[in-house]
């Protein structure tokens, strides 16, 4: 983003966050499945999974930068409980201001991320997805309350194995298809399940209800 400096100074403050977009809605995946929250998406990610369905999120300067503080008035017209902050990939930006607006208005926060970089911010609920292309940072992966390890091949089971050494104990696990291959993947998910117990399904059910 080419950003005045003292646009950058916000931005690097966490005062301003370019989000792609903000709705209140279901939460389909993970441990939070079916609960209501309102999702601020964060534009801005350098991960590049060639499958992600929200590839517009990936370059943060078609997104606005906006105010934390009218980030919080949106969420505060709804009767929100839990905030979901998600992207792209949030932890590129500053998000300690953010959460400090949030914990005063008594608001659960949870954090999607791949774990590819340093946590700010203070979280009720962490959930890791790490990625192949850029391997998770060992101290987000001993933060993760949830990983989610998303299925697009068999390589992937691999993948998940690899990461268990990272979580803390009490950490859920979940594999999820890849949307793209929901039919062909999911079968193997669930013998893999029946096979390593430890692991559980995570399905995109708000993709089922077509609720965004």
């Amino acid at each position: 983003m080419n950003l005045d400096p003292g646009q950058q100074q916000k931005l690097d403050n966490g005062e301003l966050l370019p989000v792609m977009e903000m709705f209140y809605s279901i939460q389909g995946e993970g441990y939070h499945t079916g609960k209501a929250a309102y999702f601020v998406r964060i534009g801005g990610c350098d991960v590049g999974c060639h499958w992600c369905d929200v590839k517009e999120a990936w370059d943060a300067s078609l997104h606005p930068l906006t105010r934390i503080e009218d980030i919080l008035n949106s969420i505060l017209l709804q009767k929100v409980r839990s905030v979901v902050i998600t992207g792209g990939e949030p932890l590129i930006y500053n998000l300690d201001l953010l959460c400090k607006l949030l914990r005063e208005n008594h608001i659960d926060i949870f954090l999607e991320t791949s774990g590819t970089y340093p946590l700010s911010g203070s979280f009720d609920w962490i959930c890791v997805s790490p990625k192949q292309q850029m391997t998770p940072r060992k101290d987000m992966l001993q933060l993760a309350d949830e990983l989610k390890v998303i299925v697009f091949n068999e390589r992937d089971f691999l993948w998940a194995e690899k990461n268990l050494d990272g979580v803390k104990r009490k950490c859920l696990l979940y594999l999820q298809p890849e949307w793209s291959r929901y039919d062909k993947m999911l079968p193997k998910i669930i013998y893999y399940i029946l096979e390593n117990p430890n692991w559980m399904i995570s399905l995109q059910s708000h993709k089922f209800m077509n609720i965004p």
